[in-house]
């Protein structure tokens, strides 16, 4: 009893990690998945398969940096366009066999990193990153590489200049918002409503529902995908939805005419922002043709445009030249895959179909394929070519939009 005395003092409540947003000394965490994490790092002893992850979560959590008055996170999925890829594109022009492997492994490491982070449902900003970044880093070496040359007019700067300005423009009225479906006062109303027991039913037919068997719940994916065209209460939001709208479960709410959540703006696409995603689409592939042509007409003055990409000699001669025609099919790679995307939007705009309800016809097998399987015609929307871009074009947009913060632009 007397060495208790001597005892120091121990902390009523230790700090865990949750708590060090409120208390910023706060650099000490009492989690036991960290602590036993630290301990097997340091004695060298390999780490547990369901530790890592939540301790690698643990670890991107604490990473912030102080911008504003609060604290904003550093997303560590930004780090891998901002550093590799212009690493990786000056790694591509020393030689033509290292360029044609490097070239050939980014897109299959992007698409791997897709499905990687599609199966966990969450958001990202690696892609979003990559595309500005891409962009941004393009321009750049157009600017420093290409324009001193002097085969590059003061027009076509100024045109290729407004190209990036405008795809800038579009990408941010895109972000604003896919519109998102509000819950109407009627639908709280009736949800709290809902929730409250009835004592006058369940006292009359309290015998009832003992000896009535409990019918089997769907699955909540079963219960999603059958309030396709009739509408209904979404069975996550709990809110009355119109036709056509879906829930998204990486944005985490319904979207009114969802067609599908896209990895390159971080965003759903719907109906506030459909247009605004296909102008952004058009904008840029515009753009990067025209300065793709650019380059080539620079780096490779005596060969044909359509030829250029394939064969070029001496190109690999100079490093600067060896560079933009690097980036060049780099550009072309990107193009390609947004070319592709542009193609099957236009395809499915014609048919008054969104990229949901064509998944959905192909799961339930109700929908006919056309054009040699581009495309899965439903023909529940679908009026004619004309009178379907015509309501595309005039659809207007959500009375309930709520504008977005700054935070939610990125």
């Amino acid at each position: 009893m007397k060495w208790e005395k001597f005892k120091p003092p121990e902390p009523d409540d230790p700090m865990c990690c949750c708590e060090c947003d409120v208390d910023p000394r706060g650099c000490c965490c009492d989690c036991d998945d960290l602590d036993e994490a630290c301990s097997r790092w340091l004695k060298g002893e390999p780490q547990k398969p369901d530790c890592v992850l939540p301790v690698f979560g643990a670890v991107m959590d604490r990473l912030r940096v102080r911008l504003l008055p609060g604290d904003r996170r550093v997303e560590i999925s930004m780090v891998p366009a901002l550093v590799l890829l212009p690493l990786l594109l000056r790694l591509a022009a020393l030689h033509f066999l290292l360029g044609l492997v490097i070239l050939t492994a980014l897109p299959g490491l992007v698409l791997w990193y897709y499905y990687a982070t599609h199966r966990k449902k969450g958001r990202t900003l690696f892609f979003l990153s990559l595309a500005l970044f891409s962009l941004a880093y393009m321009y750049f070496l157009f600017v420093t590489e290409i324009l001193p040359r002097g085969d590059v007019s003061h027009l076509q700067l100024v045109t290729v200049t407004t190209g990036v300005v405008l795809t800038l423009i579009s990408l941010v009225r895109t972000k604003r918002g896919p519109g998102f479906v509000q819950p109407s006062l009627a639908d709280i109303h009736s949800t709290n409503q809902s929730q409250l027991p009835d004592k006058h039913s369940a006292s009359q037919n309290g015998v009832d529902q003992l000896m009535m068997p409990a019918s089997p719940a769907k699955p909540v994916e079963q219960q999603t995908q059958s309030l396709t065209a009739k509408g209904g209460t979404c069975p996550l939001c709990k809110v009355v939805r119109p036709p056509r709208a879906g829930h998204c479960r990486i944005c985490g709410g319904c979207v009114q005419r969802l067609d599908h959540h896209c990895i390159w703006i971080n965003s759903c696409v719907g109906k506030a922002n459909h247009r605004n995603f296909l102008l952004t689409l058009l904008l840029f592939l515009l753009t990067s043709l025209y300065g793709i042509s650019l380059v080539l007409r620079s780096v490779c003055p005596r060969q044909n445009l359509l030829t250029a990409l394939l064969y070029c000699p001496g190109v690999y001669n100079q490093y600067s030249s060896a560079l933009c025609f690097t980036c060049a099919w780099y550009s072309s790679i990107v193009t390609g895959g947004l070319l592709h995307l542009l193609m099957l939007q236009m395809i499915n705009i014609s048919y008054n179909l969104t990229e949901r309800e064509a998944q959905l016809a192909l799961r339930k097998k109700n929908g006919q394929s056309r054009l040699r399987g581009l495309v899965v015609d439903t023909g529940v929307y679908s009026r004619g070519f004309w009178q379907n871009w015509a309501e595309f074009l005039t659809m207007g947009e959500p009375a309930d939009r709520h504008p977005s913060a700054l935070t939610d632009l990125v």
